[in-house]
């Protein structure tokens, strides 16, 4: 328990500096200086490893500090050995120990002037090429990385409010770009570390030649030369092993500072990006026609070309050999079981008994697939964004002449089917002057009458008035009646995204004032699900963006947006149910009843309008009432109601009375004309004349 206390990793920082500074203050011997000075080289290897290795610069984001450490401890090594070298650099080349004389001796031969020149040029290309521009290089990337910040803050935002990130995801994130932040800003201050311990290095390396000088001759009585073979040739050596950890730390700075962020180490960044046979042609051919040249040295450049031919050929022949691999079998393993085998993502599902497979049998044209694939279009034309595909599947769970709609996994509809029969369907229009075979059945869709009859049958079931159809066009019939009046269900986050994308590429600035400020993704797509809910197609895009953009101006609040949007809209929702130039049939409530709606119960959760049963009753059946004795092809009615009553009535409408269009007074144009062809509630019967009279003042 004592040895784990004593070797915390977390002591091992605080040790290091304490021992820093004991280097600069106390002697140490020659052994354990050549100990440090072999450590410090060490360390300098593995920082610029650990540079080369990163996959982006805040894989290394300790690297300032690293490099403030390290700077410190070659400092610390430069006062240990000035004080060997000032105090014995008389008894000759090893007094300052063998790391020191090594680099004195054998790099640059003992002659202490060749030293001092390839210690000016380390100088020169750390201080002046390799710490100047990797310092330049942070200075920028710290200032455009600072420039950066409230973009990405307010992108991380817009996500974080459209549903692409989750608030763990946000908050990582965050981190991320306050830690890319804090790292540049420190890399631009570290560099200056560099830049300093090259020019400290320069002066110990003056102080000790003078110093060395100045004691050999006066303290140990060496003769100028001596003292100068001594002591310069000593100071020398002690530059170039302080100089060689400090180039490498910065070259690591500036590969760090350098790095651009990928999934490879920079060896495998640089190596991938040069493994490309259409570069090394031309160096090939270059190098050729220079070794052509009489003057230059053919051995040394013709080997070249070929060694750059060779490269070339091999890396084209590995690039054919990976274009034309074949793709690897996966060969499916019979335990697994995966998500989509269990789950079903699809929202709309055709279920469908084993009598009906051949339905979907490519062999038989798939017909049943070919008449879904037209609808969908269809659907998507008139909606106004692109409805998800529909899925067709065989399911035991339905009668083998059956079929099952569902929506979201629900339920909406279904039906019989007869194969390879038709359904002759009664509209209205049969004379009956003759009997067709078949069985009597009813019309899934419209709940017509109807009979299955033989393919031989159709002719006289046409002759007698029947509506003769396939049973692929009786699924998707039904399948289009459903839908439609269920469109708001279809609309996803998925699809309004893609419908803003699609307005951005050429109507930005519209787009950008209303998402992601003031209004998020769900709460357009909120918006947009309830515009179809009251039957607004999405078809005219633009205009209903525009609506929207001027309405989030004024407002976020949701159902104060639906009544101003449909304001807006009011010309195109009337243009939907009345044909241009004439009249608009329009029912009305009478004042008091008017009245009682509006000022009767509350929800005291949403502050909506709740109609009582009786009353909501009455209404209902006396809207139905006058529209089931209207022609069926006559224009399409419409209930005036003010603002406040138009949501009640319409959800009232909505079951008792769906073909009637309910529209609040601010939604009518005023250039409408319009035809009152009822008074809810006003029982006494109106003439002619007070007709027009409400005519004319209603459309005032």
């Amino acid at each position: 328990m004592i040895g784990r206390q004593y070797l915390n990793p977390g002591l091992a920082l605080p040790v290091g500096i304490l021992t820093i500074i004991l280097l600069m203050v106390m002697p140490i011997p020659a052994l354990l200086l050549d100990v440090f000075f072999v450590l410090n080289i060490a360390l300098s290897v593995s920082v610029l490893m650990a540079a080369m290795n990163a996959k982006k610069p805040l894989d290394f984001s300790s690297f300032p500090s690293v490099l403030l450490f390290a700077t410190l401890l070659r400092l610390a090594l430069n006062v240990a050995s000035t004080r060997i070298v000032l105090l014995n650099g008389h008894e000759g080349g090893a007094a300052a120990g063998k790391v020191i004389e090594a680099f004195g001796a054998f790099l640059i031969g003992g002659n202490f002037a060749v030293g001092i020149f390839v210690f000016l040029i380390l100088m020169i290309i750390n201080l002046m090429v390799v710490t100047k521009g990797a310092g330049r290089v942070s200075e920028v990337s710290a200032r455009f990385t600072l420039d950066a910040l409230p973009g990405k803050q307010m992108a991380i935002d817009a996500d974080l409010a459209a549903g692409l990130l989750t608030a763990d995801e946000a908050k990582a994130r965050r981190r991320e770009i306050a830690t890319e932040a804090d790292f540049y800003g420190s890399m631009d201050g570290a560099s200056k570390f560099v830049k300093g311990d090259a020019v400290a290095a320069l002066l110990i390396l003056l102080v000790n030649i003078i110093a060395g000088l100045v004691l050999g001759m006066s303290t140990h009585g060496l003769s100028a030369g001596e003292a100068a073979e001594f002591y310069v040739t000593l100071a020398v050596g002690d530059a170039l092993v302080a100089s060689v950890p400090a180039l490498l730390l910065s070259i690591a700075a500036a590969v760090i500072v350098t790095r651009v962020s990928d999934a490879r180490d920079l060896t495998g960044q640089i190596s991938g990006q040069l493994a490309d046979p259409k570069i090394w042609l031309p160096v090939a051919c270059i190098l050729l026609v220079i070794g052509c040249i009489p003057a230059m040295p053919q051995s040394i450049i013709l080997p070249l070309s070929g060694g750059a031919f060779w490269l070339w050929h091999n890396l084209r022949k590995r690039q054919e050999a990976v274009d034309n691999a074949p793709e690897p079998v996966i060969t499916p393993d019979p335990a697994h079981i995966g998500i989509d085998e269990v789950t079903d993502q699809t929202l709309v599902t055709i279920q469908l008994g084993y009598g009906l497979i051949h339905l979907t049998d490519e062999k038989h044209g798939a017909t049943l697939v070919n008449r879904l694939t037209g609808l969908r279009k269809q659907m998507c034309q008139s909606f106004g964004f692109i409805v998800p595909q529909f899925r067709i599947e065989d399911s035991f769970e339905v009668e083998p002449d059956s079929y099952r709609i569902t929506l979201g996994g629900a339920a909406i509809g279904g039906g019989k089917i007869k194969p390879h029969h038709l359904l002759a369907i009664d509209t209205g229009e049969v004379m009956h002057s003759q009997a067709v075979p078949g069985e009597a059945t009813v019309d899934p869709s419209f709940g017509c009458p109807a009979l299955w009859i033989e393919p031989g049958s159709r002719d006289l079931a046409v002759a007698e008035g029947y509506l003769a159809v396939d049973p692929e066009s009786v699924i998707a019939t039904q399948i289009h009646q459903l839908l439609a009046a269920r469109a708001q269900d279809l609309l996803g986050p998925d699809q309004v995204r893609d419908l803003i994308d699609h307005l951005r590429a050429r109507h930005g600035q519209l787009i950008e004032t209303i998402t992601p400020q003031p209004l998020t993704l769900a709460a357009v797509t909120r918006l947009l699900k309830a515009l179809l809910a009251d039957g607004i197609s999405l078809r005219h895009s633009l205009r209903v963006f525009s609506s929207l953009s001027l309405a989030a101006q004024q407002t976020a609040e949701h159902d104060r947006l639906i009544d101003i949007v449909r304001a807006d809209l009011g010309a195109m929702i009337v243009a939907e149910a009345c044909p241009p130039d004439a009249k608009l049939p329009v029912i009305t409530l009478a004042a008091q009843l008017e009245e009682m709606v509006v000022g009767g119960l509350q929800d005291p959760a949403s502050g909506e309008i709740v109609i009582e049963p009786d009353l909501a009753r009455s209404i209902g059946e006396r809207i139905a009432a006058i529209i089931a004795q209207r022609d069926p092809a006559a224009t399409r009615p419409a209930l005036i109601v003010q603002p406040r009553a138009r949501r009640a009535l319409t959800a009232l409408l909505r079951l008792r009375a769906p073909q009637c269009l309910v529209l609040s007074i601010n939604e009518l144009p005023a250039a409408q004309p319009i035809e009152v062809i009822a008074v809810v509630g006003d029982e006494a019967p109106a003439t002619a004349g007070e007709l027009g009279h409400e005519t004319e003042a209603l459309a005032a």
